[in-house]
């Protein structure tokens, strides 16, 4: 039986409820601590299952709820990390942060997401999607007082990713997402170590693999960054080219209200395309005919059974309400196409 057409997907993350965190703030402090703090996480879970399952959202991801940062929330639980002494560090060479650092051998001594995925699991029987951050974003969002080598921290953390994937694969998780927004800034180190060390983390994978690779969350230094990108963002067309000769079966990208060009899709020949058809930098909800636009303009370039309609980054900084109508006109865009494929 032939998979369903345009299946929806999110790049991951979703707003927290203002009871576990402040809204629309990143890296926001946790409300609770203790048992409240871990049975909050979990409500929350629940209730991100529940908004995308309402919304029409066909691959569904847990809206990283147990996790402050998408980076820093995996990493907290890992040995050689020094969070007490945190240094400024740029991130994606545009905006400043306060990020831990590396003071000696990396090490993980338990499973970190095991947990999460169980419950991800038992809540949804849809096809479900976890992501973990990738090892050239971790390497740039903290601080190495160690190794002092961006390549070999890269591969020690490709290691321990792999580990982490593996299990969660065995727990049955459909998609494990790589995120690497740092594919976009360090094109050169792409080429020439990032994609090893992608294919590192995802070695020995049954499962969907895929790398998310966007121009970040909405936030004011992200937006500010893009503007000086020019009339044409052409990242995407020196990383495609060698993502699409690696082992990854899936990249996410952004594409509505971006200044991509959507012919660089074409360079990705092979692979399934999670297309941005969300915009995540404003709070104006799409209709669905400008989702239904979005994803027609990608079927120019990507076959119909290789086209997820997706967000363009993660939604953790939008106000809830918001988020949840950017998903349902999410699903319904991709309801208008999948009917005029004769597919729905």
């Amino acid at each position: 039986m032939s998979k369903p057409l345009l299946q929806t997907t999110i790049a991951g993350s979703l707003p927290k409820p203002a009871w576990l965190a402040q809204a629309t703030q990143l890296w926001a402090p946790w409300l609770l601590e203790g048992t409240s703090l871990a049975d909050a996480k979990r409500d929350a879970t629940r209730l991100a299952i529940l908004d995308q399952e309402r919304a029409g959202i066909d691959i569904i991801t847990d809206g990283e709820q147990s996790r402050r940062h998408f980076v820093t929330g995996y990493l907290e639980h890992l040995k050689g990390i020094d969070f007490e002494h945190l240094v400024t560090m740029r991130i994606r060479q545009r905006y400043e942060a306060k990020v831990p650092q590396v003071v000696g051998p990396i090490a993980r001594p338990r499973p970190v997401h095991s947990d999460d995925v169980c419950l991800l699991r038992a809540e949804t029987d849809h096809p479900i999607k976890y992501t973990l951050p990738g090892p050239m974003t971790i390497v740039d969002t903290l601080h190495d007082a160690y190794y002092k080598d961006r390549t070999r921290l890269a591969m020690e953390f490709a290691r321990i990713l792999n580990q982490e994937a593996r299990e969660l694969e065995a727990l049955g998780v459909n998609v494990i997402q790589f995120d690497e927004p740092a594919f976009n800034v360090y094109m050169d180190e792409v080429r020439s170590w990032g994609i090893e060390a992608l294919e590192r983390a995802a070695d020995g994978l049954k499962c969907k693999t895929a790398v998310h690779i966007c121009y970040g969350y909405g936030i004011q230094a992200n937006i500010d960054w893009k503007k000086t990108l020019g009339p044409q963002w052409r990242q995407y067309e020196k990383t495609f080219p060698v993502i699409a000769r690696s082992k990854i079966d899936q990249v996410s990208l952004e594409c509505h209200n971006s200044k991509v060009p959507l012919e660089l899709i074409g360079l990705l020949k092979g692979k399934d395309v999670l297309v941005g058809a969300i915009d995540v930098a404003t709070e104006r909800i799409e209709t669905p005919e400008e989702v239904a636009r979005t994803i027609r303009a990608a079927l120019e370039f990507v076959a119909p059974d290789r086209l997820y309609p997706c967000t363009n980054c993660g939604m953790v900084p939008l106000p809830r309400a918001v988020a949840l109508g950017k998903l349902k006109a999410l699903a319904a865009g991709a309801r208008i196409v999948r009917k005029e494929l004769g597919a729905g």
